[in-house]
């Protein structure tokens, strides 16, 4: 592995905390460096670290709001 990507893994600990929860991550940066990207987006996508994700989560808390102003009314 790369020690760019190395460096990259220990700063972040979401990154160093899926990949002792997926291992089989460890190989396939291994083998190739170019798997980095594809690991970075099962991170997000498995932590809902997207935009899309950070957005439905706001929507989510402006309904729930909304909901709670709703019945003090």
């Amino acid at each position: 592995m790369e020690n760019i990507i190395l460096q990259k893994l220990e700063q972040d600990p979401k990154m160093a905390e899926y990949l002792k929860e997926n291992s089989y991550w460890f190989k396939e940066l291994n083998r190739n460096s170019d798997n980095y990207s594809a690991f970075i987006h099962a991170m997000k996508e498995k932590y809902h670290l997207k935009i899309t994700d950070k957005i439905s989560d706001a929507i989510d808390n402006i309904d729930m709001i909304s909901g709670i102003l709703e019945t003090l009314k």
